[in-house]
């Protein structure tokens, strides 16, 4: 299917921050010694997490922000296209700096590009794809961003003994994905939706002609999303950037949309994903790696980020959304938990180090189906077209600037908790953040995005109240009692309830029943 295609050439390029988080990670080995900042004093140790930590300040205050104008003048291409040039032209310099503050300063031009380019690809996707896919073809933002990683360790242990200037081709052996992002988006149509947005409506017609199977779904889509349109434009009337930024806080739908997403974002955050992602090497090091192994580790771990990111293709659309959340935040917080207990094993004991690498494996295999790849899907989908980028640049705001603060905080956390204690610590939050989605997050999977409109008119209170006195006493009986005959009623009740997900089964069937009578949109 040509939004397969699409979608996947779109998201193969996203393996560019996964890449340029990995650089890092090997080159926090040797900069520092490079830069005269090796030491662990605390001025030295807050320098090293300010420069890892460069790229997510600069994609928090800037590069996020930025991505609705250019999403209004440029299109979703265009936007995509500026990123990769700045996530190019970066790493090339950061290979090339001569001190610590070149380098912050090269890595702060990689947060503006990350930044518009993590805000704009999520909803490039979404707005591309059909309802029943939506999430699995969304869900390839985190796969190849696994992938990314994955390469990125592969380069680390690749130029690990050239002498001097490893940490240098560590930087800027992230340029190579840059490269297929920047001419790769070229192949590829623009949103029809923001060609509607624009008044385009025959640019957006062949947009989806090539995107659905055949013209008439094509043509159902554009009147869909026009009525829709057209129906916000009464709500919420003309708007600039401002304004719209403030509705994700003033009006009810929005603000619903906007605790979710900031919700599922932060979770990323708290879950501690990267401060294995970030530091592990210099975490393998700290339990008694050499290293060589302190890298082998690493790209163990990356590829189990990788491998274990497929499952989520197939569970997100089916198993749901929130579901994968609640499923995975606990296994998270025991894994963790039992990784830095393993860190009382005594270091000359070969148990030590192994299993360390097994619980923090674990851990990856636990996020990667859940909150690696919920996170991006579910905030490009839960805001309405008019607020789709600025909403985004919310969500994406969120997520980047926990993470500088959590690079900013790491090396001063181990230093002062010691690794069991820091990953004591992100384990707990594990747990606060699935309090926090169990009340706060609803589900999305499988509804058209304007569908989402419905789903999000439900205060907040009552979908508090719907899980505190439906959902939990339906877990106790249905998981705890093994009572199959267990059912609760469902908080969102939909008159096509046929479902999205049948309808467009049924859009797939009359597709092929269309191709075998070699029927086009006009002869019907």
């Amino acid at each position: 299917m040509k939004a397969h295609l699409k979608s996947h050439l779109d998201r193969r390029c996203s393996s560019s921050r996964g890449w340029d988080q990995t650089g890092s990670n090997g080159a926090n080995l040797s900069f520092p010694e490079e830069f005269g900042i090796n030491t662990t004093s605390t001025r030295d140790t807050f320098l090293v997490g300010l420069v890892n930590a460069a790229p997510y300040i600069a994609a928090a205050f800037l590069g996020c922000w930025i991505s609705d104008p250019l999403n209004f003048h440029f299109g979703r291409r265009g936007t995509i296209f500026f990123s990769a040039i700045f996530c190019l032209v970066s790493v090339i310099g950061a290979a090339f700096t001569r001190n610590w503050y070149e380098l912050f300063v090269t890595r702060v031009i990689l947060g503006i590009g990350m930044g518009s380019k993590a805000s704009t690809t999520s909803v490039y996707a979404a707005e591309n794809s059909p309802a029943l896919i939506r999430g699995s073809l969304c869900v390839t933002w985190q796969m190849w961003t696994a992938f990314g990683i994955f390469l990125g360790f592969c380069a680390n242990l690749s130029v690990y003994q050239v002498p001097d200037i490893a940490w240098r081709l560590q930087l800027g052996s992230a340029f190579i994905p840059a490269v297929p992002l920047a001419l790769g988006i070229y192949f590829c149509p623009e949103s029809p939706r923001w060609y509607i947005k624009k008044n385009r409506f025959a640019d957006a017609y062949r947009s989806l002609c090539r995107l659905r199977r055949i013209p008439l779904q094509a043509a159902r889509d554009l009147y869909q999303v026009h009525a829709q349109l057209e129906v916000e434009k009464l709500i919420i009337g003309k708007s600039n950037y401002v304004t719209r930024f403030i509705d994700l806080f003033r009006v009810p739908r929005l603000r619903r949309a906007t605790l979710a997403s900031g919700t599922v974002m932060l979770a990323q955050q708290m879950c501690g994903i990267n401060i294995i992602a970030f530091y592990s090497s210099t975490i393998f090091v700290e339990a008694g790696a050499s290293t060589l192994s302190a890298l082998l580790a690493s790209w163990g771990f990356g590829l189990v980020n990788f491998v274990f990111a497929f499952p989520a293709l197939r569970t997100i659309d089916t198993f749901g959304r929130r579901t994968l959340l609640l499923f995975t935040f606990p296994q998270m917080a025991w894994t963790l938990l039992a990784a830095g207990f393993c860190f009382f094993i005594p270091k000359e004991n070969p148990a030590h180090l192994g299993l360390i690498a097994l619980f923090i494996f674990l851990f990856a295999a636990f996020y990667s189906p859940g909150e690696g790849p919920v996170p991006y899907t579910y905030s490009a989908e839960v805001f309405p077209l008019s607020h789709r980028e600025v909403g985004m640049a919310w969500a994406v705001a969120t997520n980047l600037f926990w993470a500088a603060v959590l690079s900013i905080t790491f090396p001063n956390m181990l230093a002062a908790f010691t690794v069991t204690g820091a990953f004591g610590f992100y384990a707990a939050l594990n747990m606060c953040a699935l309090v926090m989605i169990f009340l706060w997050v609803p589900e999305t999977k499988q509804r058209t995005l304007e569908e989402l409109d419905y789903v999000f008119s439900v205060p907040t209170s009552k979908h508090i109240h719907y899980q505190v006195t439906k959902m939990l006493p339906y877990y106790f009986r249905r998981y705890l009692c093994c009572n199959k005959r267990a059912y609760v009623e469902p908080l969102f009740k939909f008159d096509s309830d046929a479902t999205p997900a049948r309808q467009q089964k049924t859009d797939f069937e009359m597709a092929g029943k269309t191709e075998k009578t070699g029927q086009t949109a006009g002869s019907l």
